[in-house]
């Protein structure tokens, strides 16, 4: 079994270790399974086209299977990149924020081995497998071998203030097409899940939207919006990148077989 990083550390210094370990990872991963993918476009040396069409699935939509990495680890740590104010926090949630930054985030959840949700899921460097079909588009995550489906079937998002829904990590997604794009809607959040490492909060009234583009084999954009009435006063936006790794495919990824991490937790 390779070695893997553990997937989060608590403090900055400590995850952007791990971001370039990311890197790593990433460029052995194109060696894990030495075996090409079948039916995909190739340049005259043999690689992956990654400039090639976008593939579509037998009734014309886009195709979005394939096996991705985030392109800006950065948006893992930090959402909100160089302009945190901008995030419309309501009081107690900044607070919460401003108390996971003074404790250097050792409550994460990662910490524990504990999942990530949406949206700090998608920015995480340990890439992820779509597999499309018309009625169902599944992930497979490697960081925690979990996955996630979002339902293509017509069914509408549940109501969560019911006793009979069950909360979870990872929500409970359903899409739409308006016309190339993938309308993701997922609700359902347990709120235990931080939204970045950072610790941008989210609660159970987390509602995210997500819209997926792919221009070409290779790029896969989404615009994220935040929509959560209990942690912000309003809905507010940004924007992630995943870039295909040809040839490559996923690996077991259990971070309870080494797991360090919680007895260094300890804060400030």
């Amino acid at each position: 079994m390779r070695f893997v990083a553990p997937l989060f550390r608590a403090t900055i210094v400590a995850a952007m270790f791990f971001l370039l370990a990311g890197t790593a990872h990433a460029q052995f991963l194109d060696e894990w399974v030495n075996y090409r993918w079948k039916d995909v476009p190739r340049t005259a040396d043999g690689k992956v086209n990654l400039n090639a069409p976008t593939p579509k699935t037998a009734d014309g939509k886009p195709d979005f299977s394939g096996f991705y990495m985030p392109r800006d680890f950065s948006k893992l740590i930090n959402i909100a990149g160089n302009k945190p104010e901008d995030i419309p926090l309501l009081p107690a949630a900044r607070e919460l924020y401003q108390q996971r930054i003074d404790t250097n985030g050792k409550d994460h959840p990662g910490a524990f081995c504990l999942p990530s949700g949406i949206p700090e899921k998608l920015s995480i460097p340990d890439g992820l497998k779509v597999i499309q079909t018309p009625n169902v588009i599944v992930f497979l995550y490697e960081s925690r071998t979990i996955y996630r489906q979002v339902f293509l079937d017509g069914r509408k998002l549940p109501k969560i203030d019911t006793d009979d829904f069950q909360p979870s990590w990872m929500g409970y997604s359903v899409g739409r097409w308006e016309g190339d794009t993938l309308v993701v809607e997922t609700v359902g959040s347990n709120g235990k899940a931080w939204l970045d490492m950072r610790g941008l909060p989210g609660t159970e009234a987390l509602h995210v939207t997500e819209r997926y583009t792919r221009p070409n084999l290779g790029i896969v954009n989404i615009d994220v919006t935040i929509d959560d009435p209990k942690a912000y006063s309003k809905p507010w936006s940004f924007k992630v990148t995943w870039n295909l790794r040809g040839d490559a495919e996923l690996i077991e990824s259990i971070c309870e077989e080494n797991s360090k991490d919680a007895p260094h937790m300890v804060g400030k």
